[in-house]
């Protein structure tokens, strides 16, 4: 049995939102402030010796999706959406390095003088080696979403569970924010989720998980010290797996 010191997981894949960079209300898409306060979160977790990669979105710089809504190229959009990314990933990595913290940036399109080309076989070994390993520019192709990037990293580089750091506290059998009884679930299979139709990920990233059994735990990134708590198996949001569970 895992104890509060003991990782549960040896090797995870963060993924963090573009928006989670950015002080709520600010102008400001990157705040200096959240991002030391995530670096510090992760720091503490490689010390323990987890294996740690981060996917993080683009969100907070642009959106090529709602771009493409007012009428931009989508093609065009989603590269614009994948820069932003380097620009987030290129912010942590800084915030990261000023705590000592070993960090590689590898970007799905290359750019030699900011990031190395991702590459599997060196990711891995990145983190063998006890680096963490920040994944930007997404897939490298338009038309998918950071989730989809998260779930195909983490199944590349044979991660044992995908933590999505969100602004909520799990997943809900109703809108939360619509519905004050809402139910959350700490643990709900794939299968239930889908038959729910809740918004666990985008739907190429929830079939690459339920495909493949990657669990996903979704929880508050707002809350301090939540990546700790969720890698040594306490009990933070929302546990997406095989086996069904019922609302809290």
């Amino acid at each position: 049995m895992s104890t509060p010191s003991t990782p549960r997981y040896k090797r995870v894949v963060l993924k963090l939102s573009g928006e989670a960079l950015r002080e709520p209300g600010s102008r400001d898409n990157i705040s200096p402030q959240i991002v030391s306060q995530i670096a510090g979160q992760i720091a503490e977790v490689q010390k323990m010796g987890v294996e740690l990669a981060v996917v993080i979105g683009g969100g907070n710089i642009w959106r090529g999706l709602a771009a493409s809504h007012r009428g931009m190229n989508r093609t065009t959009a989603d590269y614009m959406g994948m820069l932003a990314t380097v620009i987030n990933g290129l912010a942590l990595m800084s915030a990261l390095e000023s705590l000592g913290v070993s960090v590689r940036v590898q970007t799905a399109i290359e750019m030699h003088n900011v990031a190395e080309p991702y590459i599997l076989r060196r990711a891995i070994r990145h983190l063998e080696l006890g680096h963490v390993v920040i994944f930007v520019a997404g897939t490298g192709n338009p038309f998918f979403s950071t989730d989809t990037t998260a779930a195909l990293r983490a199944n590349e580089t044979g991660a044992q569970v995908i933590l999505k750091a969100t602004k909520v506290d799990g997943v809900y059998d109703s809108d939360p924010v619509k519905n004050p009884d809402a139910k959350r679930f700490t643990h709900i299979s794939y299968s239930e989720a889908l038959a729910r139709r809740l918004q666990v990920m985008d739907s190429t990233a929830f079939s690459l998980c339920m495909d493949n059994r990657m669990p996903i735990i979704i929880f508050d990134m707002n809350q301090p010290d939540n990546i700790r708590r969720a890698i040594v198996g306490e009990e933070v949001g929302t546990l997406v797996s095989e086996q069904p569970g019922d609302p809290k």
